[in-house]
């Protein structure tokens, strides 16, 4: 019988860290601190250096310059082995000749304990996932799901302080990667884990963070909650990564709007489409230099929401989202309508970076 496992530490700094490879800057002087217990991801597009930083952590690539620190610990030089964190990789890296329960064993097996404990912790953790009665199955014989969840019980089956996740449901179809987002972040809190999540999957990052580091070119654009990264984008690169969103630059509105909206030339005006109303424009509106109108281009429907293409002029469109509902307005093609924000704090203007 394994005592309920609930990790107490995992705590992680990185200080100044650096990778290159070559001429190329891959990870430029990164500090991060990630508290114990929480759940953080890695987000940004391929080449924006979070993979790198993950493997850094995981010991699989050394920083040329910098501190990596567990719990206090500095951990920068030392191998994958000594560093006891768990990893999930995104094939899972199940050995396709050995048992479920065999797989689970082996990293227990790896740090010699006892065959008693071995299958003690084992069971444990198939039982966790949810897999007692596929444990003497080869992982040919499971589906995605289930390899993954063999994964995810190999990874905490020794009681790691960190569990380390490197795109682990981009192979999974999308309903079924989200019911793992669910399970993942269930035992996730239950054990009380430090999770270090990489993806470029948006909505897999909101749903399961409790922060995001938003990453490009090697460094971190912004850094926060899933709501404030997504409402509060510090730049137009966090802006228009996370989520859908309307960046209209000052240089593409009229000068009257942009004096109205307190714009400089390194502004841009930043609206969510699900924050955007649009009313059919009057004639006062039309003339209106304090309010934005245009032609709607395009209608899409989307199932739970219907998306709106607005043309304000010939480089500025923007997109509004009505929910599905009954009594909604709805709006055609070649359509004269007004763009307004629902509220004040709706719109923002951000910097051009």
């Amino acid at each position: 019988m394994v005592t309920e496992f609930v990790n107490q530490n995992g705590s992680i700094r990185f200080r100044n860290i650096t990778k290159k490879y070559g001429d190329l800057t891959v990870v430029d002087s990164i500090d991060l601190d990630i508290k114990p217990g929480e759940f953080f991801s890695l987000l940004g597009p391929s080449g924006s250096g979070k993979t790198t930083t993950l493997m850094m952590l995981a010991g699989f690539a050394v920083p040329d310059s910098g501190q990596i620190l567990l719990d206090d610990r500095d951990i920068s030089r030392l191998s994958p082995q000594e560093r006891n964190l768990g990893m999930v990789f995104q094939n899972y890296a199940l050995f396709p000749h050995m048992s479920v329960l065999d797989n689970v064993m082996f990293p227990l097996k790896v740090r010699k304990y006892s065959n008693k404990e071995c299958m003690a912790r084992a069971l444990w953790a198939i039982d966790l996932v949810r897999l007692s009665t596929f444990a003497k199955r080869l992982p040919k014989e499971l589906s995605g799901g289930q390899q993954q969840r063999v994964a995810l019980a190999r990874a905490i089956v020794f009681h790691p302080e960190v569990v380390l996740m490197d795109e682990p449901l981009g192979a999974l179809d999308k309903n079924l990667r989200y019911q793992m987002q669910m399970e993942i972040k269930e035992l996730q809190r239950k054990l009380n884990m430090t999770v270090v999540f990489v993806t470029h999957d948006q909505e897999e990052a909101m749903n399961m963070s409790d922060r995001i580091a938003i990453m490009n070119n090697g460094k971190i654009e912004q850094l926060g909650s899933p709501k404030e990264v997504y409402e509060s984008p510090r730049n137009v690169f966090a802006a228009g990564f996370l989520g859908e969103a309307n960046i209209l630059p000052y240089e593409d509105l009229d000068p009257d709007y942009r004096r109205y909206m307190s714009m400089q030339p390194q502004n841009c005006l930043f609206v969510r489409p699900e924050r955007v109303s649009l009313t059919r424009a009057s004639a006062e509106e039309a003339v209106d230099k304090t309010r934005l109108t245009g032609e709607v281009l395009n209608v899409s429907f989307l199932g739970n929401i219907v998306r709106y293409q607005v043309r304000i002029n010939e480089s500025v469109k923007v997109y509004a989202d009505a929910t599905n509902l009954s009594d909604m307005q709805v709006f055609a093609g070649g359509d004269r309508v007004a763009v307004g924000w629902k509220q004040a704090g709706d719109i923002r203007i951000i910097r051009h970076e």
